[in-house]
Formats: C-alpha cells, sequence, structure tokens
C-alpha cells in the first residue's frame, strides 16, 4: 500500500500532464536502479522521453526504481492507470514486464535491453560490442603505454559483451596490447558505486593503463574521474559523456536509448506502433562513438580515419566483432 501510495504521489507531482486528445499517447517511463540522472544509461532514457515533450507538446509521466521489489508494481500501476506506451529501461524488467504486459493486452509497452515474446511488447536492444570495438579502436590508437583498461558494472553477459568488443577492438589495432578488465560487483548496487568504479581504475592506472573505458552506469562517474585524476583519458558511455571531464575524456560509446524511447512514445503517438524484437546496430546508428568539442582535440586524423574503416567494415561485414551473449568466449581476449 505505501509503495502505491508514492506512485500515486509521483504520478501526480512529476511532469503535470498537458491536455491530450483521446487518441494521443499517454506515456510513462520507468529508470533503472541508478537513476534518471546517471549521466548514462537512465540519463539517455530521459533525454529521449523529454525529446517527445518538447516536439508533441505531451508530457510523460516517470518513475525511478529504488529496488527490484519495485518493478512489477511500477509497471502494474501504470497500466492501470491507462498510460501507453509504458516504456521501461533494462534487461531486469524481463520477468516483471512478461508477467504485467499479460495482464494488459491493450497496453503497448518497450522494454530496452531485454527481451520479452508477447504481441504488444516492443523489445529493444543494442550490438553493444560493435560500439565498443570502435572506441577500442580509439583506445589502442591514443594509448601511449600499449595497456589500455576496462571497467564494467554487475557482472553479467551484457556487460561482459561490451567487454569482449571492446578488447577485439583493441587487438585489432595493436595485437601487442595489454587490456585489464574489472567488474565492479554482482548485484543492482554495482551501478550505482562511483567510489568503487574510481577504486577499481586507479588500480588498472598503477599498473601501466592510460585509457579506460566504462560500462557501468553510475558507477562509471568515479571511473572518469580517477582517470582524470591521473592524467589518464576516460571512455564515457551510453549518453554522451565527453562534457564530464572535457579534454580528459577521449570520447563516449553511444548507445542510442533515447533514440528507443522516443520512437517508441511518438510511434504510439503517429499510429505507428509496432511489436516485436528491434535491433539497433552501427549500421541502424544505435551505437556509435561521440565527436564534440570536448575530444575534438584528442582524436587525431589518423584515428578518425582508422575508427572510420572500422565502422565501414562492420556495416559491410568485413568485419565481424563477436557477441559474447550468443557465445560467453571472447576470442580476442
Amino acid at each position: 500500500m505505501k509503495f502505491a501510495k508514492t506512485l500515486a504521489s509521483v504520478a501526480t507531482l512529476v511532469l503535470a500532464a498537458s491536455a491530450v486528445h483521446a487518441e494521443d499517447a499517454n506515456p510513462a517511463v520507468i529508470f533503472d536502479l541508478g537513476g534518471k540522472f546517471d549521466r548514462s544509461f537512465n540519463q539517455a532514457s530521459f533525454e529521449g522521453a523529454e525529446r517527445f515533450t518538447a516536439e508533441t507538446g505531451i508530457a510523460f509521466r516517470e518513475f525511478e526504481l529504488q529496488s527490484d521489489a519495485q518493478r512489477e508494481q511500477a509497471l502494474r500501476k501504470f497500466a492501470q492507470d491507462g498510460f501507453n506506451p509504458v516504456v521501461v529501461a533494462g534487461f531486469s524488467n524481463e520477468s516483471a514486464m512478461t508477467t504485467v504486459a499479460a495482464e494488459f493486452p491493450d497496453t503497448d509497452f518497450a522494454i530496452i535491453d531485454g527481451f520479452v515474446d508477447l504481441p504488444n511488447v516492443r523489445s529493444v536492444v543494442f550490438n553493444e560490442h560493435e560500439g565498443s570495438y570502435l572506441v577500442g579502436v580509439l583506445a589502442a590508437m591514443a594509448s601511449q603505454t600499449g595497456k589500455v583498461g576496462f571497467v564494467g558494472g554487475m557482472d553479467i553477459p551484457l556487460i561482459r559483451k561490451f567487454a569482449c568488443g571492446y578488447v577485439q577492438g583493441v587487438m585489432a589495432t595493436n595485437p601487442d596490447a595489454e587490456v585489464f578488465e574489472n567488474m565492479t560487483g554482482s548485484t543492482g548496487a554495482a551501478w550505482n558505486d562511483p567510489v568503487r568504479g574510481g577504486e577499481l581504475a586507479k588500480s588498472q592506472i598503477e599498473r601501466g593503463a592510460d585509457v579506460i573505458y566504462h560500462a557501468a552506469g553510475g558507477t562509471g562517474i568515479g571511473v572518469l574521474q580517477a582517470a582524470a585524476d591521473a592524467g589518464a583519458l576516460g571512455i564515457g558511455v551510453d549518453s554522451n559523456q565527453n562534457y564530464i571531464h572535457p579534454g580528459q575524456v577521449l570520447t563516449s560509446m553511444l548507445k542510442r536509448v533515447d533514440n528507443a524511447v522516443y520512437d517508441a512514445m511518438m510511434d504510439v503517438q503517429t499510429g505507428n506502433w509496432s511489436s516485436g524484437l528491434e535491433v539497433m546496430g552501427v549500421a541502424e546508428d544505435g551505437v556509435g562513438y561521440a565527436l564534440d568539442e570536448n575530444n575534438a582535440d584528442l582524436i587525431t586524423d589518423e584515428m578518425m580515419a582508422a575508427v572510420e574503416d572500422a565502422k565501414a567494415g562492420i556495416i559491410s561485414g568485413d568485419i565481424v566483432v563477436h557477441d559474447y551473449t550468443s557465445d560467453d568466449s571472447c576470442p580476442a581476449s
């Protein structure tokens, strides 16, 4: 009962609803553990929803999960209240969505980074390994020591997928390179522990790493801070994190979660909703690398040419990046 009241309060206080016509979308978005302002995965979801509101004038409702126990309750509450679509980010919501979406067959649901095989669910997944390969190319070329690092969040196959693609890109560029890998933990808390992220980054720097890529949500803020403090280079993830430490973040592996959220909301609004599995890779502009005024001086013409060649190779099929989630080995390791 307490949680239901909390959700009702959040639904009232967060973003006043715009007047909408009956046929208009009435979207809701649920942010995973780590919060909407993690400057990474969740924030990308928030930015996609914000873009929808900016373009349509239709507000969205939101809820930030504080525990795993809230997943099913949050989904059910939004569906009961008539929100459509209900969008949730994070593979950990698969079980809850499987249950709730079956209860509300007339509601459109979208899950990002997960797969739910129901006729009213859109499942959006990304080829993170392809984007990680690209930043691995840049890391290998930027490194002066030939040693680079990776810090993951929760130790799950999805994050191993990031790591494997990164290692493959590094080793394809510099076969003599050494890559250090650490995971933060085995529970959801691993996404929001910047202190631990900083400690892991420092240990890799002490071993000689001068470029460190994180795929760790809010924990990664500590990784980027530690790299900047040590005069090393960090690599951001999901959102463009180049601005966090201008000149000290080599690039960011962009994962267009914002586009997935925006598209889900807009497709309901325009009557173009479709369910099923969507895969977003380099070819679909679903993953890539960030270049802006904050890192332009770090990316040489030679590096740019190399990463664009790699991008073209992935799109053409000349470069095949290993997907750890389909085969839990990493040939480049």
